[in-house]
């Protein structure tokens, strides 16, 4: 007996390094040092810092990965996994450096998993950041043919007089709201459960979707924010507060950016909202409490500025196709969002 009639396959596991080679290089920054294949990757800390922090993040896909399997549509979820840890930490004002990816799998299929690395690849060059290694781990019984499991880890820098810690922000700042793609990359169980219940085809067009499939619209990756704002913030714009829309929607992840005794205060007709949501309200009534709760609605990454630089902000998004909105204000409170009953 030998590892591959266990269920391994090194030859596999060696084509599909080969195969992501090219694609792991074109994410290199001037500061990754070696190449691939070695047991650590080493990256220079970039030059100009006073005060350097380094910011980690980690995160996952969640079950949008099921309907990627379902779909056997597998280039777009690696674009996933960089946003969510991406945009996280550029919460704090972060510079992403490098990205880990981690995949597991029940047996390796190369140009399947070589799909999902375009993405992470992709994701990698949109915010920045070089992918500086990671790991396939191929275990078979574990999972079931033909699927796989995503973990990814970002480090990114900040100057320290410039972290963004919710410190700064104030009373009457207003809450910039910058659009999603629609789900990004959670609430998918009660998106799945939804389907399921009520026998919905994968591949239903509906008048809402524009000629697209539910599920081209479900699988719409999750947008990177890392470039436009960090061109922001060295613009000089005062910015004194980020948050990432993620899972809780905008009830449980705009408190997390604000400093004691503080509130928010929304106005929910001030945005668009994408149709993916009141699709979903309709097919599984759901509450207007159940959606803001799960979903972010329309907004995926919000800025707390201050009021008279609000309108100016707004433009300046808008004049580069990222859409913007002036959500609401910073009031007194205890860490609610208020206005979305």
């Amino acid at each position: 007996m030998d590892y591959q009639q266990a269920g391994v396959n090194i030859e596999a596991g060696r084509s599909f390094v080969d195969q992501i080679r090219a694609l792991v290089q074109k994410t290199h920054r001037p500061e990754v040092l070696g190449g691939l294949g070695g047991f650590g990757g080493y990256f220079e800390l970039p030059t100009g810092y006073q005060e350097p922090i380094l910011v980690s993040g980690t995160d996952g896909v969640g079950t949008k990965l099921k309907i990627a399997h379902t779909l056997n549509h597998h280039n777009t979820v690696g674009i996933d996994l960089v946003a969510m840890c991406v945009n996280d930490i550029l919460t704090s004002g972060a510079e992403p450096l490098f990205f880990l990816d981690y995949i597991a799998t029940g047996k390796l299929e190369p140009d399947q998993l070589t799909a999902v690395v375009e993405g992470i690849s992709a994701g990698c060059e949109k915010s920045g950041c070089a992918l500086l290694g990671g790991e396939t781990a191929e275990m078979p019984g574990f999972y079931q043919g033909g699927e796989y499991d995503l973990a990814g880890f970002c480090v990114g820098i900040v100057e320290k007089s410039q972290l963004k810690d919710g410190s700064q922000v104030k009373l009457r700042d207003r809450a910039i709201g910058l659009a999603s793609q629609g789900l990004h990359s959670n609430g998918f169980s009660l998106v799945r459960k939804i389907i399921a219940d009520n026998n919905i085809n994968w591949s239903s067009q509906f008048p809402e979707f524009e000629g697209k499939t539910l599920g081209e619209v479900v699988l719409t990756p999750t947008e990177i924010y890392v470039k436009p704002v960090l061109e922001v913030i060295r613009a000089g714009y005062d910015i004194h507060g980020m948050a990432h829309i993620t899972g809780g929607g905008l009830p449980e992840n705009l408190p997390r950016c604000l400093s004691e005794n503080q509130s928010i205060s929304l106005n929910p007709k001030s945005w668009a909202v994408p149709p993916i949501f009141s699709w979903l309200a309709q097919q599984g009534n759901l509450t207007t409490k159940t959606l803001y709760e799960t979903f972010n609605m329309g907004i995926g990454f919000v800025l707390i500025v201050p009021p008279d630089i609000a309108e100016e902000l707004v433009s300046w998004f808008n004049e580069r196709h990222l859409y913007a909105y002036d959500l609401g204000e910073v009031v007194s409170g205890s860490g609610e969002v208020l206005g979305l009953d």
